[in-house]
């Protein structure tokens, strides 16, 4: 298996549990600290698309005023 593909999962892996034991420590619910575990790193995904695209597009306008 590729590096990069194991160093992904475990830190997924390490995200969930954390995101986990954090949601179950402040809630006390299981069931409500898997849910957050579970949809908390699928928003952060999205939202790092569009962190990503913004950055991007600064990088253009850098350049541009830069020429």
């Amino acid at each position: 298996m590729p590096t990069d593909l194991v160093k992904t999962l475990t830190y997924l892996s390490l995200h969930l549990t954390i995101g986990f034991g954090v949601a179950y420590a402040l809630t006390g619910s299981l069931a409500l600290a898997g849910g957050i575990a579970l949809i908390e790193p699928c928003v952060n995904a999205v939202a790092f698309f569009f962190h990503e695209k913004a950055w991007q597009r600064a990088g253009a306008r850098r350049r541009l005023l830069a020429a």
